[in-house]
Parts: C-alpha cells; sequence; structure tokens
C-alpha cells in the first residue's frame, strides 16, 4: 500500500516533466502542475490512511 502512494506522485510528475519538456515549457512554467498533483496525492495519501485506520 506504501509503494502506491510513493508510486502516484513520482508517476505523475515524472509525466507533468515529460510534457513540459516536450513542449518546451520551463519548469517554472510548469510550477501549478506541480502543486496540482503534491495536492491530489497528498489527498488520495489521506484518504487511504483514514481508510485503514477505519478498516482495520
Amino acid at each position: 500500500m506504501i509503494k502506491i502512494i510513493v508510486l502516484i506522485p513520482l508517476i505523475l510528475s515524472l509525466l507533468w516533466f515529460g510534457y513540459l519538456k516536450a513542449n518546451n515549457y520551463t519548469l517554472a512554467q510548469g510550477k501549478q502542475g506541480f502543486l496540482y498533483i503534491f495536492v491530489v496525492s497528498t489527498t488520495i495519501a489521506l484518504f487511504y490512511t483514514l481508510m485503514l485506520f477505519l478498516t482495520h
């Protein structure tokens, strides 16, 4: 379970980085996307953690 929580933001960040490079954007221009990835990944991790404690 921990592997999934760690892999989600890593994979999403790599995909976003690839998109930025393919379209000639800088990392500074894509900063907002990385923030969205962080927020979504944190929300998913908190949800799974809460479900783990509630159903355990």
